[in-house]
């Protein structure tokens, strides 16, 4: 993860960061194993 100078900036990318996930990420109890799984190891071929 990139290095942050102050607190307040590592908070402000946490906050936004987990909104922005929170949006657009499907919840894993929604999803198949086996989707979790394909999906990860698209991740790690990329």
């Amino acid at each position: 993860m990139q290095g942050h100078r102050s607190p307040g900036a590592l908070q402000r990318f946490v906050a936004m960061h987990s909104a922005t996930r929170n949006r657009f990420s499907v919840p894993s109890h929604r999803r198949a194993a086996q989707t979790i799984r394909y999906h990860r190891l698209e991740a790690f071929e990329a």
